[in-house]
């Protein structure tokens, strides 16, 4: 009796479901045990609902729209039932309903959530931020560490819509309909992801909140849309003072639609360790020291050669050169291919870079031969 009693919290502390079935059976164990329960108890919360630390459904699988209504209704009862939920993962194909995210929200022990991962996020664009769901969410979710949040990019119709919009539309009236905005509370935030979103209500939230504690920040870049339209540029500006690491990163998709990243980066970000750059490769500006040790880049293009070569003489720390997008050959292929297209630029950058004691390491971090 003493290892059951033992082992059943551990058990339950993490658990991950691949198939909408095994979470049904995993709701059902819960919400029994919580009709079973007992208020002569002591402990306010029951078991094993109460040992629930991690969900990962980040493999969950499910087709159509039946199966996906069926996945929101058990997330939506599944919620008020772990109220020590710390980390909670849900597949990027799948956007929870208003009232899904609002039981997350509203259940007790929401100031437990530290991690939220894969957060699939279509928002109305013209929606105030109080009126956002997710935004709710996160008023109640003030402890949260990490933020992972996927949106749906835009279309050439939408771009052209957008700079119709932004003749008309300019700073001072977004900001007026933020006059009664209260800033979000998230002191602990560290890292961030927004991917494929260049606005948002939560954006706009995020972009007008403080945010103390943020170090990573992993975005998509809209360089080319003008702000208030796009938040992108304004968010690194805006929070880059404290960052240590800041990844561009535009998902692939079918067509590939890659936008620019501003010049200013560098100087946006004072205290940056780590910058990963996305295609179309960025002329940065950098007039003074700065303390970047890590740069990644897509592959060894020949136009950014001069650019790097002037970083290098404002970034003495700079130490590793990685490409974000190329893994190095396995062993046993002939001198040839190890010498053939991009691999062989490789080798002549490595050997540049050598002399300068800058180690060239591929996407997975091994440096090239």
């Amino acid at each position: 009796m003493f290892f059951k009693d033992a082992a059943l919290p551990a058990l339950y502390s993490a658990v991950t479901f691949t198939c909408i079935g095994q979470l049904g059976k995993f709701y059902q164990c819960l919400s029994t045990a919580d009709q079973k329960w007992d208020s002569i108890r002591r402990i306010p919360y029951s078991a094993p609902g109460r040992w629930v630390l991690e969900l990962d459904l980040l493999g969950l699988t499910f087709e159509g729209a039946k199966q996906a209504l069926q996945l929101d209704s058990l997330l939506t009862q599944l919620f008020p039932l772990t109220p020590f939920l710390r980390r909670f993962s849900i597949s990027p194909s799948f956007v929870m309903s208003r009232r899904a995210i609002s039981s997350l929200a509203q259940r007790e022990g929401a100031i437990n959530l530290r991690t939220l991962e894969g957060f699939s996020y279509f928002p109305q664009l013209s929606t105030l931020p109080d009126e956002d769901p997710v935004v709710q969410l996160f008023r109640s979710c003030t402890n949260i560490e990490t933020l992972d949040i996927i949106g749906h990019g835009l279309d050439s119709t939408e771009l052209e819509l957008i700079f119709e919009a932004s003749a008309s539309q300019d700073e001072d009236s977004q900001l007026h309909d933020l006059d009664s905005f209260v800033p979000l509370n998230l002191p602990s935030l560290r890292t961030l992801t927004l991917l494929s979103m260049h606005r948002s209500p939560l954006m706009l939230a995020l972009l007008h909140s403080p945010l103390p504690s943020l170090q990573k920040l992993t975005l998509t870049p809209y360089a080319d849309i003008p702000y208030p339209m796009s938040l992108a540029s304004k968010f690194i500006t805006t929070h880059g003072q404290k960052l240590r690491s800041l990844l561009l990163s535009t998902p692939k998709s079918w067509p590939t639609r890659l936008h620019p990243s501003p010049l200013d980066l560098l100087q946006s970000c004072p205290n940056l360790q780590h910058l990963s750059l996305e295609n179309p490769l960025p002329e940065l500006v950098l007039s003074e020291r700065h303390p970047l040790q890590i740069l990644s880049i897509p592959g060894p293009i020949s136009d950014f050669w001069p650019v790097l070569d002037k970083l290098l003489r404002y970034s003495p720390r700079l130490h590793v050169l990685r490409t974000n997008k190329v893994r190095k050959l396995k062993k046993g292929l002939s001198s040839k291919a190890q010498e053939a297209g991009v691999q062989g630029e490789i080798k002549e950058w490595r050997r540049r870079l050598m002399r300068r004691g800058i180690r060239v390491l591929d996407v997975d971090w091994n440096e090239f031969d």
